[in-house]
């Protein structure tokens, strides 16, 4: 091969400078601010970053001579269906596509989620809304059943409450950066379906009766921030249950939630509207 002349090698010059990519790990995250509605934002531009650097101590991991007998028959599946994904195989094989201008949605989630698809008929009559929910499911194990649970039912939106878990540290410690990159693959999948995404902010939570002393309430705070960031650098839509609930504490009053983390009747009365509204505005995407 002849070797490139000088003056071809100027010409190149400008080229590998306009491919170079500018590096996009910046520093610094917006304070989380209450919003009365869901909200959203055009996409970032490229430069734009949210980088998932709460330093936060992870949960440590659970003890096995610590479970109580609930966490034994979960530890015992998990062994042969870590992301339990035989829960909705049946139901999913038996949903079929949509009928046009069906305009579905699936509700991703733990317990929250589960519980509150029971009642998803009352909720939102004739509305095509199908509850995906597994109760102490963590990003990771919502990751892996995504494509069976989400992509495979066709929806044109998904609703992704996630992150609680893995705070509490139910499959072992995880960072704030960990849970990112797992809502982010979430995120990507969905869009790279043709699915419309709507994060929903991780409801408040001062303790957790499982597992108490892990001080969840600034990681929450701390973790929607990076939501709400990366919702507006993505194109999703940001859905903000937590500065409706939130009570002084930074938890859920016993009016929200009996335990301080499964939301009452009156606490997803609040989360309905709201659903709705991100929803639509998804919709418009």
């Amino acid at each position: 091969m002849r070797p490139l002349r000088p003056s071809f090698l100027l010409l190149l010059l400008p080229m590998v400078v306009l491919a170079d990519c500018t590096p996009i790990q910046q520093r610094g995250l917006p304070p989380e601010t209450p919003t009365t509605a869901a909200a959203t934002a055009a996409p970032a531009a490229p430069s734009a970053s949210c980088p998932a650097t709460a330093n936060w101590a992870p949960a440590p991991p659970i003890a096995s001579d610590s479970l109580s007998d609930y966490q034994r028959s979960v530890d015992s599946r998990q062994r042969n269906d870590w992301a339990f994904l035989a829960r909705y195989r049946e139901a999913n094989a038996t949903l079929g596509d949509p009928r046009p201008g069906e305009g579905r949605v699936v509700f991703m989630g733990n317990s929250i989620t589960d519980a509150w698809a029971k009642s998803f008929p009352t909720t939102f009559p004739g509305k095509p809304y199908i509850g995906r929910g597994i109760s102490g499911q963590t990003t990771p194990q919502m990751l892996v059943r995504f494509r069976q649970d989400v992509v495979a039912l066709k929806p044109q939106v998904v609703v992704i409450l996630a992150g609680i878990n893995d705070i509490a540290g139910n499959t072992g410690p995880s960072t704030q950066e960990m849970i990112a990159d797992n809502l982010k693959s979430m995120t990507e999948i969905a869009k790279a379906n043709g699915i419309r995404v709507v994060l929903s902010s991780v409801l408040p939570a001062y303790d957790f009766p499982w597992r108490r002393g892990i001080g969840p309430a600034p990681k929450v705070v701390s973790l929607n921030a990076w939501i709400k960031c990366y919702a507006a650098q993505s194109g999703a839509v940001y859905l903000d249950y937590y500065s409706k609930m939130v009570d002084a504490r930074g938890g859920l009053s016993p009016e929200m939630a009996a335990d301080g983390v499964h939301p009452t009747e009156a606490g997803y009365r609040i989360m309905a509207p709201l659903a709705e509204a991100a929803i639509e505005q998804a919709m418009r995407k």
